[in-house]
């Protein structure tokens, strides 16, 4: 009993961690947007966790965790809806529903990395997306695909006893396919079906710079973000065990540090000056390319992911623009680009190394991918044609706090409105 309690603390403390982490998502998204947005970014998140975490309690958690019949295909399962009351024979609360945490606790921590994938698309869609349609997808991205994605692997679908050779399943420890590339993918849809913001891109094609109104704000937001992957990833040992939070907490510190010193010196390299976005998207890159094998890594391991996770991001920003997609906080590279780089380096570094570990981790990606671009494409096409998804010309001139919202986040500082 003990133990259970010190388990069930410790995945409660990296709850709020995750939780703590949709602020750092806020801040990131509002400093690299222009203030005119800022209403509009700050009631997308805050809407995300709250429907996330009721659509999970309703069906969400219940499609993750299906209980799979020994068998089954183990691509879809539902266990029915609203939460379980694990209760003993006697009618007491059963605290013993795993050995490391209780119900509640495995619920309430769940939850708050299913919200994850909508926000990774909330910055990747700012300032021109339609809130009631932004609202629409997230309602069905989260209620439904993330939750049946997530079946596949942690919920123990076909993912998790996919088998090539010696390779004993896909692995994918904290979500940087399961969760980030989730959210890459649909990102990637949205912005091609959305277009460019007005000016992103210049007559003949080239890139425009789009200065986000408060940089200090951005770097908080990263900073709240590597604290509160901790919780991302510490959690994800699913217990209090000595040696494997204290190795985790390690090596996504240093993939972290590493991404963003690679990424600062890459971009210096090509650009001839200190970019801090690059920086901090740098830091970001390393902490999703650790997370699918973040207990798998020594700390040599760890530097090296996060280093070639930093170079990723900026030659991923650059492909980005280059593709002329926009996606104003860099969401794209962060959470699809890196991911997937995460994902197959669990193939190449650590204690899952093989080319046999390396082939399931490539079809992990590429059934996550299919099924992300395709229910993604579906979703938003649908929304496009019938409510719409941008708003007009000049709410997004305007900025779409005071049409949408009719309010302004900086009431008596109105410089550099546009």
């Amino acid at each position: 009993m003990e133990m259970l309690t010190i388990n069930n603390v410790w995945m409660m403390v990296c709850t709020a961690l995750v939780f703590f982490m949709h602020l750092g998502f806020s801040f990131l998204e509002i400093g690299l947007t222009r203030q005119k947005n800022t209403i509009n970014i700050l009631f997308k998140n805050v809407f995300i966790i709250c429907v996330g975490l009721l659509l999970y309690c309703l069906v969400g958690f219940n499609l993750m965790y299906p209980g799979f019949e020994e068998g089954a295909a183990g691509f879809f399962g539902f266990a029915g809806f609203g939460l379980d009351s694990p209760l003993t024979a006697e009618g007491g609360l059963d605290l013993a529903y795993n050995e490391g945490y209780t119900y509640w606790t495995d619920f309430l921590f769940q939850g708050m990395f299913a919200a994850t994938a909508a926000t990774i698309v909330s910055g990747a869609v700012a300032e021109r997306i339609k809130l009631s349609a932004f609202m629409i997808f997230t309602i069905i991205y989260v209620g439904v695909i993330y939750p049946i994605v997530g079946s596949w692997q942690w919920g123990g679908g076909f993912l998790s006893t996919f088998q090539i050779g010696d390779a004993e399943g896909f692995y994918d420890f904290a979500g940087s396919t399961l969760v980030h590339s989730v959210g890459g993918w649909a990102a990637l849809i949205a912005v091609y079906l959305l277009g460019s913001r007005i000016g992103k891109f210049s007559s003949d094609g080239k890139p425009q710079a789009i200065p986000g109104h408060n940089i200090p704000l951005a770097a908080a937001g990263v900073l709240i973000l590597w604290l509160g992957w901790f919780g991302f990833n510490g959690g994800s040992v699913l217990s209090a065990d000595a040696a494997g939070t204290s190795l985790t907490l390690v090596t996504t510190s240093l993939a972290a540090a590493a991404g963003g010193v690679v990424a600062f010196l890459v971009s210096t390299l090509m650009y001839k000056n200190y970019d801090l976005t690059m920086f901090l998207n740098g830091i970001l890159g390393g902490l999703v390319g650790i997370t699918a094998g973040a207990d798998q890594m020594s700390p040599t391991d760890a530097v090296l992911i996060g280093a070639i996770a930093g170079a990723v991001i900026v030659f991923g920003v650059a492909l980005i623009d280059k593709l002329k997609l926009d996606d104003p906080v860099g969401a794209i590279a962060v959470h699809l680009i890196c991911g997937i780089w995460g994902t197959l380096a669990v193939g190449i570094f650590g204690a899952k190394a093989g080319f046999d570990q390396f082939l399931v981790q490539g079809v992990g990606v590429l059934a996550v991918g299919g099924f992300c671009l395709i229910t993604a494409f579906i979703i938003i096409f649908v929304l496009k044609k019938t409510v719409g998804i941008r708003v007009s010309e000049k709410e997004e001139i305007d900025g779409l706090d005071g049409h949408e919202h009719g309010m302004d986040a900086y009431p008596d500082f109105r410089l550099n409105q546009h």
